[in-house]
Parts: structure tokens; sequence; C-alpha cells
């Protein structure tokens, strides 16, 4: 099931040094009231938390990385869960050895230089629930 969205705005700027990552994008969305959007974001981190989803636990794991490193990309969308805007981004990021790691972007990365785009789309509300399939608080599937 897919639904029809169309971009009403777009943001861009630059977040705070020691802004935690997801809560600085999520208090954007909340104070511009964006419900439905896509976000991504390139810059570094002090320090970063991932998780990853254990499929047959149905629970995250988090690393945490208590380091430099570089955002190489970050991708996310924005819906409703439990009433409010809800940012579900994962990270990619990279090492001064130019290896890659990543995951789940969780509370507790801490940013050094973030810049980043907000795409605000129009279009029927996503509203995340729990999923009996697989564990997780995903869309309505079709």
């Amino acid at each position: 099931m897919h639904h029809d969205v169309t971009t009403t705005r777009v943001l861009m700027g630059r977040l705070r040094r020691g802004d935690d990552l997801l809560a600085a994008l999520t208090t954007l969305c909340r104070d511009e009231g964006v419900t439905l959007g896509r976000v991504t974001a390139l810059g570094a981190v002090e320090c970063a938390c991932v998780g990853f989803y254990d499929q047959q636990a149905r629970t995250y794991s988090y690393l945490t990385f208590d380091r430099p490193l570089e955002i190489l990309a970050l991708v996310g969308n924005i819906s409703l869960r439990d009433g409010a805007p809800a940012v579900h981004a994962h990270i990619t990021l990279g090492e001064e050895d130019g290896r890659a790691l990543g995951g789940h972007l969780a509370p507790g990365t801490r940013v050094f230089a973030c810049e980043f785009t907000l795409d605000v789309l129009a279009g029927p509300a996503l509203t995340r629930g729990y999923d009996e399939e697989t564990g997780l608080p995903l869309w309505p599937a079709g």
C-alpha cells in the first residue's frame, strides 16, 4: 500500500553543537507543525548511539561510540506516534580510517556540526502503531 504525498515546503538549516541529534530533529518538527515528512542530514557528531533490531527477540540492542565521527548520511521520515511528530531515522557514520558504521538513530548522538534538509509533506496521515507480525511501531499495512 502507498499514499500519494506532495512536498509543501522545504526547511534547511543547521543544528547547534551539543544538541542531541534525534531530539533536535523531533523538536524542530514539533515547533514547525510537521507531522509528515522526510529528513536528510550530514555533518559530524561528538559521540553516537545507534540501534539494531533483533528480529527474533523483538528488541533493540544499542551501540555507543564515544568518539568523533562523520555523518556520512542520515535518512529518515516523520509521521505521527502517540499523537505527536516522531522522527524515524537511520544514520551512517564514518571513522577516520574510512570505515563506516551505523544503525537506527537513538538518543545520545551529540551534534558537532549538522546541516539538515526537511521536506514537509502533505497527504494522508501516517500514524505508527504496534505491528503484531514484527513487534515494531509501523505504519498501517495495505
